[in-house]
């Protein structure tokens, strides 16, 4: 994962890495005193909003430093588009590859991380202030390594309702800040030691799965420890192994109640919603299954993350192609394929699915259906409140975690929690533990 520092290709620059620069003479290569995440907005454009998320973690989030990946493009160009009074408090750097995806910019702004922790974000996004010391508390509290942030969409009320972990999960912020407020000084005392089993979550019984991108805090010395690192080159799903196997792997903690990593509308050269060929847009899901963590899980561990990959990723292909004419030999052919590929992955996995959801897999195991059903049925499935969205075909799968009626019922707990005190800015974290 890591690239040995080279000598300076020119004066005013530092290669990290065979794509990767490092300007020196472009604002501010050293950390700020004090900082305990290094922030890396990815941007290929200066017509993106990158001086509001840099305003986001300049002015409101005082534990970040922030490091602005250039994509394909000269700093100079990028910083142009900071405002003056910020620009010269940022690190820049240039990347270059030659494809359309942030996963590039991402990895050589996680390799070159300068603080303990390490922190992604896009940018047309931005962060809620006190978002980064929320994180750093819950670290702190928990142990975890990886600390993923309540999400909204467009404006702070609108809250993403994934994960949507169990109760006590949601909980646990409260309690953290209930705690550090109380006994500060006292991190390994009994109620300290309670709240940090509590707070942690589990990949499946958290349904931490549906939680895709790696926004959050995370641990450098555990990116180094592990190798993770984004999929550069896919042009979907790049995100999906590296996520769902450190749910899979390392101390996780969400942030249930926390400020907001907020998430921008106003983009206009998004690429994720592009119809691709099925091949491609499902691309990546091989490589999820062929994973050596994957390949560790229980047997009802992995059907949790089958039943997301197939009801976010499967049918989220099928839904947005809505036109007969796209529904090809090839195309019915390669979705047919790549479902009976996940069927044989975690064999049962479907018993959990809607009515609406099994019809739905149903067509697109079989070519023979026509297209106009396959997309009647992709349509039908998010007619939500039906009973054929309710309700399994086997009712002794009713009540299961991953089944609609508790999994609809705690996403929206997760979406109406209110939101906890924002905590004091916080020290190191300590090393996490494993207890």
């Amino acid at each position: 994962m890591h690239e040995t520092l080279a000598q300076p290709v020119a004066r005013g620059r530092r290669r990290l890495g065979p794509n990767t620069v490092e300007r020196t003479d472009l604002g501010r290569p050293e950390p700020p005193p004090g900082a305990q995440v290094d922030v890396v907005v990815a941007c290929h454009t200066p017509t993106r909003p990158i001086a509001r998320a840099v305003v986001s973690l300049l002015e409101g989030n005082p534990e970040a430093a922030v490091t602005v990946a250039c994509h394909n493009r000269p700093a100079e160009e990028i910083a142009a588009a900071i405002r003056p009074g910020h620009r010269e408090l940022v690190r820049y750097l240039e990347h270059t590859d030659p494809r359309p995806s942030a996963s590039g910019p991402f990895n050589a702004g996680m390799r070159a991380a300068r603080t303990p922790w390490v922190s992604i974000m896009g940018s047309d996004d931005r962060l809620a202030p006190g978002a980064v010391a929320s994180w750093l508390a819950l670290a702190e509290a928990t142990g975890a390594e990886f600390v993923i942030p309540r999400l909204a969409l467009g404006r702070p009320t609108a809250i993403v309702p994934t994960p949507a972990p169990r109760p006590t999960r949601l909980l646990a912020p409260y309690l953290c800040s209930r705690e550090a407020g109380r006994v500060p000084n006292r991190p390994g005392g009994p109620a300290a030691r309670a709240i940090r089993r509590l707070a942690r979550t589990d990949l499946a019984a958290d349904r931490l799965a549906y939680r895709s991108a790696p926004l959050g805090l995370l641990s450098v010395a555990m990116l180094r420890r592990t190798g993770a690192h984004l999929v550069e080159g896919a042009t979907v799903g790049g995100d999906v192994a590296m996520v769902t196997g450190l749910f899979a792997t390392v101390p996780t903690a969400y942030d249930a109640a926390g400020p907001v990593y907020l998430i921008g509308e106003d983009a206009s050269d998004r690429v994720t919603y592009d119809v691709r060929p099925m091949d491609e847009q499902l691309g990546f899901l091989p490589g999820v299954l062929r994973a050596p963590w994957f390949a560790s899980l229980t047997a009802a561990r992995r059907r949790a993350v089958v039943v997301k990959l197939v009801r976010i990723h499967v049918f989220g292909a099928v839904y947005y192609r809505d036109r007969e004419d796209i529904w090809t030999p090839t195309e019915r052919a390669a979705l047919a394929g790549m479902c009976r590929r996940l069927h044989g992955a975690a064999p049962g996995f479907d018993r959990v699915l809607s009515r609406a959801d099994r019809d739905l897999l149903d067509a697109c195991l079989d070519p023979g259906v026509p297209a106009s059903v396959l997309i009647h049925r992709a349509q039908a499935r998010r007619r939500h409140g039906r009973p054929a969205t309710l309700l399994t075909r086997d009712p002794a799968w009713l009540l299961d975690r991953e089944a609609p009626l508790r999994f609809m019922t705690a996403s929206m707990l997760t979406k109406l929690l209110p939101a906890a005190p924002a905590p004091a800015p916080v020290g190191n974290p300590p090393a996490p533990d494993q207890d």
